[in-house]
């Protein structure tokens, strides 16, 4: 069976205007499947969607939608339509750098919303369908971060721990429906995201090998760890105490934001 048999027909990703989500979706296009493309800036998924219709001879949805609003799903069911979607890349975040009671309430709960409930939603609405079809796949962008309790970046690093641990555990729960589930767990990559954080990157990794693991991993193992340097720091960190992790951890998030 072929990755768009599947996986197929349809794949719907969030957060596709940039940095690694575009990329699900030049490379998920590549691979003939059609796609809704959900992001907040109208002008680029727009743009986005076109170019992909025309160099891969697919259908591709464009959707401006703000997963921070609650009333959010109606908009995506309505464009979805009979569209079968039996992919769902939650890939939609972002993250705040620096001392914790330093940000708006407001900005916290939004990215509370983006992070976390966007995609129980999503993965509980469309994950339904997959299973009564009895084949799909779900991708939750988390991050290495979701391993390591992280000060000056701790609601993000929280998180990205709650999609880890939804996504390992629903890949339990659903194997038995033929829905596969993956944990994308990368570390530094060259998107938008340090822009919005208010960090400085370190060692960031292109997009399209991050993306092109996940593709790969998918259906065969429950997590995908882009990059041998992000690995070999989640192996290490079972050998030490989580204390030290936080301590580590909040030296090097400290330099990064000051």
């Amino acid at each position: 069976m072929t990755f768009k048999e599947r996986y197929g027909p349809w794949a719907l990703v969030t957060g596709a205007s940039a940095g690694i989500g575009a990329e699900f979706a030049r490379q998920l296009a590549c691979m003939g499947l059609n796609l809704i493309l959900i992001a907040r800036r109208k002008q680029r998924i727009d743009e986005l969607a076109r170019q992909l219709e025309s160099a891969n001879k697919i259908q591709v949805k464009a959707i401006a939608a703000d997963l921070s609003r609650p009333d959010f799903l109606p908009l995506i069911i309505s464009t979805i339509g009979a569209a079968e979607v039996g992919l769902l890349v939650n890939n939609a975040g972002f993250g705040l750098a620096g001392e914790f009671l330093d940000h708006e309430l407001e900005k916290e709960l939004a990215m509370l919303d983006v992070n976390c409930r966007a995609p129980l939603i999503l993965s509980h609405t469309l994950g339904r369908q997959m299973a009564q079809r009895k084949r799909g796949g779900i991708i939750f962008v988390s991050s290495v971060s979701g391993f390591i309790a992280t000060p000056f970046e701790a609601h993000y690093a929280a998180s990205k721990t709650y999609e880890l641990f939804l996504a390992e555990s629903l890949g339990y729960e659903l194997k038995k429906n033929g829905v596969d589930v993956l944990a994308l767990c990368p570390g530094s990559t060259d998107t938008e995201f340090h822009v919005v954080a208010g960090s400085r990157p370190v060692a960031a990794m292109s997009v399209a090998p991050v993306v092109d693991l996940a593709i790969k991993t998918l259906g065969k193992k429950p997590i995908a760890i882009p990059g041998w340097h992000n690995r070999l720091l989640v192996y290490l960190l079972k050998f030490t105490p989580r204390r030290l992790h936080t301590f580590f951890a909040g030296r090097v998030m400290g330099k990064l934001t000051a």
